[in-house]
């Protein structure tokens, strides 16, 4: 029996809440790449019916459901925010689900022998066991100040509820510290994102 050798490029992408870290994915993906979207498989187990929905009703009780039983996430944020120790409850159940949707993706992008794989994660620098799955990481970077006002206007969320947010991912710093690649979406048009997504999809292989 022959042995597939094949192997795609694996790309990680991360970026601050509002960095346009999506924008970025969404681009390669239109570009030949499969993204594998951490968030939106999150997203998706905990919504009505997800598989995530069980334990997390065991383990916090009705008050962080929605009426059709998804997880309330602002319920949930502004739990994590006045107990801490929740925020690990929750990650407990639902980090080992989504790594879970992650290896099946990703053995289904193999097996169709896609060039690229983009690993879209956002706490891809805070996990610490990513950098040996990849071969680069492209970190979408902008002013804090620029993080804010993007998260602000768009979902109406308040400037004290983003900071937050933001000081539950990695700094700055530490992301850029971690990068291989880093594109720097501030005060660039959507044009020029697009330049830079095509010449970092043509390095590897789009």
């Amino acid at each position: 029996m022959q042995t597939d050798t094949f192997h795609a490029h694996r790309l990680g992408l991360t970026g601050g809440i509002g960095s346009g870290k999506s924008t970025a994915a969404g681009m390669l993906a239109r570009l030949g790449a499969v993204v594998i979207d951490a968030d939106a498989i999150s997203r998706a187990i905990t919504a009505s019916g997800g598989i995530a929905i069980h334990p997390i009703q065991s383990a916090f009780g009705d008050g962080v459901l929605t009426a059709n039983r998804a997880l309330d996430r602002e319920k949930m944020r502004r739990l994590i925010f006045s107990e801490p120790a929740a925020k690990a409850r929750l990650e407990a159940i639902v980090h080992p689900l989504v790594g879970q949707a992650i290896a099946q993706q990703e053995q289904q992008a193999q097996a169709a022998k896609v060039r690229c794989m983009v690993f879209d994660i956002p706490l891809l620098v805070e996990s610490g066991r990513w950098r040996q799955m990849l071969d680069r990481i492209l970190v979408i970077d902008c002013e804090e100040e620029t993080q804010i006002a993007r998260v602000t206007a768009r979902s109406g969320m308040a400037a004290a509820d983003v900071q937050k947010i933001m000081a539950t991912q990695a700094s700055r710093p530490r992301r850029l510290a971690a990068a291989d690649l880093i594109v720097f979406n501030d005060g660039i048009s959507i044009e020029d994102l697009a330049q830079r997504m095509q010449e970092i999809g043509t390095e590897f292989g789009l």
